[in-house]
C-alpha cells in the first residue's frame, strides 16, 4: 500500500500558543496551506554538477533568476534574457518563462524546449537532442548516456537514436505489458527499463498478466458509463509472471534472462555490473519469505550464481538494488532487515566476503551514495531517535562513523558529487524550515534560508510529541493538539487519526509532523483535541515491530490504539464519552475493525478507501501480511469485517473514490451489503473521478464532510 495512504497522513503544527486570533478557513488548511501558509522553500535547488557550488530559482525584479552561491556568498547567475541570448545563438527559439533546468547531473544544463528534452552545452551554446518531440508523448521514455531512447508505442517497445527506429517487441497487448512497472509496484519498482552504464543495452520487463482475472472499473463521465477493465490478482488467485528481456543495440540480439520456475514469483530490484557484462536481480518467491540474489549473463541471459540468501519465517522483502561502490566493481552494499534493524552490509569479491557496516536498534532510512574516492557511504537514519532523521558518513574500510547534521530534527539532504559538500534542509517542531550549505571536511557552513512561520497570524493550540507504553512495553510515538484558549478545567471532545500500516510513519518531529495540510489545526481551533499515533505495523521501528501484524492484521494495532485510549481516558479534560475515529485505506481497515471489536469506545468515524475483506485486496501486498486464504483461513476470516458488522454502535461514515484501482470499491459495497442485510444503519460518500486519494480542489470538499460528520456526532 505504501505512498497511496501517505496522502491521508494529517497534520500538527507542533509549536506552542500564539497570541494570534486569526482562524483557518477550510481553503487555508487544504489549499493555501501548499502556497502562502506553506514554509518558505527554494525553488529547484540543487548542486552544480562537480562543484560544491548550488542554485536555486528566485524571483527578482518580477522575474525569475538562477541564484549562484558557495560558503562564501551568492549572486545572480541566469535570468533569461541571459538565457534566451544563449538559445538565440545556438539558433534556438527562445523562452516566454524561465524553464525547469537540471544543473546536477552532467556539465550541461538539461531542459525541454518546445517539447525536445535536450543537454545544453553553456560554454559552446549548442544543444544535444536528449528525447525527440516526436517521442515525448509516447509512454516509458527513458534515454541512454550512449544517446538511445526507449519508449512504448501501441504496447511494444522500441528503441530509438537519430533517425534509427528499432521495434524490440511485437506481441504487446493490454495482457502482455512491456517496459513498465510490475508486481503492482511493491518491491521498490517504480520503472519497467533500465539503461547499462554505457547506454547500449537494455534490460526491460515483460509482464503476462493474461492469467489474472479482469477487474471492471466504471467510467462514470462516459455517456452511457462506460466499463474500463483492469487486472486484479486478488490474494489466493492466479498471480502474472514476469520475466527480464536484454536487447543489445551493436548485435540487435534479444535474449532472456533465464530465471527459471515457478513462474508466479518476484523479480524485483534489477541492476547491471559496472561492466555492463552481468545483470543482478532479487528473485522472491511468491510466498515472500525466501529472497535469492542472482547474477545472470547480460549476453545470453545465463543464470550464473546466487550470491547469497535471505529467508525469514514471516517474509522478506528486499527494497533496493545493489550499490556498487565507486572505483571497485568487484565490491558492494545490500541493505537487508536480516538482524531485524534495516542495516548496510558490504560485499567483497563479488559476494564471496560480507561485513555488516552499520548495526543497532535504529533504522538505515536512505542511502545518498559514495564520495569520490569510494571510501565513505553516505546514508540517513534514525538512530538519534526514531522520530528524526540525521545524515551520516562510514567509511568502508576503517568501519569509522561520522554524524555530518546536529539536532534531532528531521534533515532532507543532497550531497553533491564529489561528497564534498552538503544542502541541508530540515525542520522540526519549532522551525518551519532551515536550509544550510556545509563542506564536509571543515565543518564551515552557511545558512542559505532561514523560513519564517507561516502560521505566525493565527491562534495555535498547544501542541506536543511523546511516546506512551503498549502492554509490551513498545515505545509508541503520538502527538496531541489541544484546543486553542484550552481550559484544563473543561472536557473537550477528541479526534483520533491513525494509520498503522506498513511503509508509514505518522508522526514525526518536523515542521506540521512532516504533513502538508492543517486539519488537525483547524479542528483545534474549533475546540478539539486531535490525538494522532503510530502502531506496531508502522514504518521505521524495526522488523519486529512491523511484522507484529503478520497474519492477524489488526489485531496489534488495535490493542495498541487501546493503550492510546486508556492513554486519553487520565486526561481529565479528554471527554472519552466523545470521542472520533478517522483512518485511510488500511488505517480504514483499522478504524472499522476497531469500531467492531471494541464497539462501546468511539461515538463515530470515519473509514475512507477502506479494505473490509482482505480477501479482496491484491495478492503481492496482501500475502506478504497474511498469507493466502487457503493458508491462513482463521486470519482471513477475523478480517473479514462484514461478518462482524452487527456489532457497530457508534456512527460510521465510509468514503470511497469510485475509480479506486487500489482498494477497490467493492469492499466498501461489501460492507454496506451485510450492514443493510443486518439492518444496521451506516453512512456513505463516493467520490466520482478519484481514485485512492481525493485529491485538487476536492479534497477540501471532503475534509468539510469528515469535518462535519464529526460536528455532528461529537459534543
Amino acid at each position: 500500500m505504501k505512498s497511496y495512504f501517505l496522502l491521508f497522513n494529517l497534520s500538527l503544527v507542533l509549536c506552542g500558543v500564539s497570541a494570534q486570533d486569526k482562524q483557518l478557513s477550510m481553503e487555508d488548511a487544504l489549499v493555501n496551506n501548499k502556497t502562502s501558509l506553506a514554509p518558505e522553500n527554494l525553488k529547484q535547488l540543487q548542486f552544480i554538477y562537480g562543484t560544491g557550488e548550488y542554485v536555486y530559482l528566485a524571483k527578482k525584479d518580477n522575474g525569475d533568476v538562477w541564484m549562484r552561491g558557495n560558503i562564501q556568498g551568492e549572486k545572480p547567475f541566469l535570468s533569461l534574457t541571459q538565457l534566451n541570448q544563449k538559445l538565440r545563438t545556438a539558433q534556438l527559439d527562445t523562452f516566454n518563462v524561465m524553464p525547469s533546468i537540471d544543473f546536477k547531473q552532467s556539465a550541461s544544463w538539461i531542459f525541454t524546449h518546445k517539447g525536445t528534452k535536450v543537454a545544453f552545452d553553456p560554454l559552446k551554446n549548442k544543444a544535444a537532442v536528449l528525447i525527440d518531440q516526436s517521442l515525448s508523448e509516447m509512454a516509458n521514455t527513458e534515454e541512454s548516456i550512449a544517446g538511445y531512447v526507449a519508449y512504448l508505442d501501441k504496447f511494444n517497445l522500441f528503441i530509438s537514436k537519430g533517425t534509427e527506429r528499432l521495434q524490440i517487441t511485437r506481441d504487446g497487448s493490454a495482457d502482455i505489458v512491456y517496459a513498465s512497472s510490475v508486481h503492482r509496484d511493491e518491491f521498490g519498482i517504480t520503472k519497467g527499463t533500465f539503461w547499462s552504464n554505457g547506454g547500449t543495452k537494455l534490460d526491460f520487463y515483460r509482464m503476462d498478466q493474461s492469467m489474472v482475472t479482469d477487474y471492471p472499473i466504471i467510467n462514470w463521465n462516459a455517456r452511457p458509463a462506460k466499463n474500463e477493465n483492469i487486472k486484479y490478482p486478488m490474494a489466493g488467485d492466479k498471480s502474472h509472471h514476469v520475466t527480464i528481456g536484454v536487447f543489445n543495440t551493436a548485435s540487435k540480439s534479444l535474449v532472456w534472462l533465464n530465471t527459471g520456475e515457478p513462474a508466479e514469483q518476484y523479480l524485483t530490484n534489477v541492476r547491471w555490473s559496472p561492466d555492463d557484462k552481468y545483470i543482478y536481480v532479487a528473485v522472491l518467491n511468491r510466498q515472500q519469505n525466501h529472497m535469492k540474489l542472482n547474477l545472470y549473463d547480460a549476453g545470453s541471459g545465463a543464470f550464473l550464481k546466487t550470491i547469497f540468501e535471505e529467508k525469514d519465517e514471516k517474509y522478506v522483502e528486499p527494497l533496493q538494488p545493489v550499490l556498487f561502490v565507486n572505483n571497485d566493481p568487484s565490491t558492494f552494499v545490500w541493505q537487508s532487515s536480516r538482524d531485524g534493524w534495516n542495516h548496510l552490509y558490504l560485499y567483497g569479491e563479488n559476494g564471496k566476503r560480507c561485513t555488516q557496516l552499520t548495526k543497532g536498534n535504529w533504522e538505515v532510512i536512505d542511502v545518498k551514495g559514495f564520495d569520490r574516492s569510494g571510501d565513505l557511504i553516505f546514508y540517513t537514519s534514525s538512530e538519534s531517535s526514531p522520530i528524526s532523521r540525521n545524515l551520516y558518513s562510514i567509511n568502508i574500510k576503517t568501519g569509522k562513523k561520522t554524524r555530518l547534521t546536529q539536532g534531532d530534527y528531521n534533515h532532507t539532504v543532497q550531497i553533491n558529487s564529489t561528497g564534498d559538500f552538503i544542502l541541508d534542509n530540515f525542520s522540526s517542531a519549532d522551525i518551519p524550515r532551515t536550509i544550510r550549505l556545509q563542506e564536509r571536511s571543515s565543518g564551515k557552513s552557511k545558512v542559505i534560508l532561514q523560513a519564517a512561520d507561516p502560521l505566525k497570524d493565527y491562534a495555535l493550540g498547544e501542541s506536543k510529541i511523546f511516546s506512551i507504553k503498549n502492554k509490551h512495553l513498545d515505545d509508541l510515538y503520538c502527538s496531541m493538539r489541544l484546543p486553542v484558549n484550552f481550559d484544563k478545567s473543561k472536557k473537550y471532545p477528541v479526534i483520533v487519526y491513525w494509520y498503522g500500516g506498513s511503509h508509514a510513519q505518522l508522526v514525526m518531529n518536523s515542521w506540521n509532523s512532516g504533513a502538508s495540510d492543517y486539519w488537525a489545526q483547524y479542528m483545534a481551533e474549533r475546540g478539539y483535541i486531535v490525538f494522532i499515533m503510530d502502531t506496531r505495523g508502522s514504518d521505521n521501528r524495526g522488523k519486529a515491530f512491523e511484522q507484529a501484524m503478520f497474519r492477524r492484521a489488526g489485531e496489534a494495532q488495535a490493542e495498541d490504539l487501546q493503550a492510546g485510549v486508556d492513554y486519553l481516558k487520565t486526561l481529565p479534560y479528554a471527554d472519552s464519552e466523545s470521542m472520533g475515529l478517522f483512518g485511510w485505506s488500511y488505517g480504514g481497515f483499522n478504524t472499522i475493525n476497531f469500531m467492531l471489536s471494541r464497539p462501546d469506545i468511539f461515538k463515530a468515524a470515519v473509514a475512507g478507501g477502506p479494505v473490509t475483506d482482505w480477501k479482496y485486496y491484491e495478492i503481492m501486498y496482501t500475502e506478504r501480511y497474511m498469507d493466502t486464504p487457503q493458508e491462513n483461513p482463521e486470519g482471513y476470516e477475523a478480517t473479514d469485517l462484514s461478518l462482524k458488522v452487527g456489532r457497530l454502535k457508534g456512527k460510521l461514515l465510509l468514503i470511497h473514490g469510485m475509480q479506486d484501482n487500489v482498494v477497490v470499491q467493492q469492499h466498501s459495497v461489501k460492507f454496506l451489503k451485510a450492514a443493510v442485510d443486518k439492518g444496521v444503519q451506516v453512512d456513505y460518500m463516493l467520490y466520482p473521478g478519484h481514485e485512492h486519494n481525493v485529491l485538487g480542489k476536492d479534497r477540501a470538499h471532503l475534509y468539510q464532510k469528515v469535518t462535519d460528520y464529526f460536528m455532528q456526532n461529537l459534543k
